[in-house]
């Protein structure tokens, strides 16, 4: 990210720059092949984008039931749909540069390596003192208060 721009204002620019990329190379391509043929090529990539789509999703899904069944975290699938969950949304855009990201996302290899690179820039907290795998004795609480019996 741009070293000190606000979160919201890199969101308005992508709002802004992305429809505009997008209609510079639908009317590029448009001029070249035809207005009737670019709607569908563009119809034609949502089409194939989504039946890819649904191939990667009920691999990583199954790939889940797998994890899962053999008593370990499905944590790479989880992010794996997450990225799918992107694709989706950019290969149902009309335009091609999104449509490119969208299947690059849908490329496993891309796809993982995207996630490795993601893990290493995210930092996580460690486990609390006290849990397994945490530093120290567990943390010791005491409640101060005063009770009496009410069926006595």
């Amino acid at each position: 990210m741009v070293s000190g721009m606000n979160p919201f204002a890199l969101l308005f620019l992508l709002f802004i720059l992305v429809p505009l990329v997008e209609i510079y190379f639908l009317i590029k391509v448009g001029n070249s092949i035809g207005a009737i043929s670019t709607v569908a090529l563009v119809v034609f990539t949502a089409l194939l984008g989504a039946m890819l789509l649904r191939f990667q999703g009920f691999t990583t899904l199954q790939r889940t039931r797998i994890s899962m069944a053999q008593g370990r975290l499905p944590a790479l699938e989880m992010f794996e749909g997450v990225l799918l969950l992107f694709a989706g949304a950019l290969l149902l855009t009309p335009g091609f540069v999104t449509d490119a990201i969208g299947f690059a996302f849908l490329a496993p290899p891309l796809r993982r390596s995207i996630i490795r690179w993601l893990l290493k820039k995210i930092t996580f907290p460690g486990p609390p003192p006290g849990s397994p795998g945490g530093e120290g004795p567990p943390p010791r609480y005491t409640l101060d208060g005063e009770y009496r019996r009410d069926d006595d």
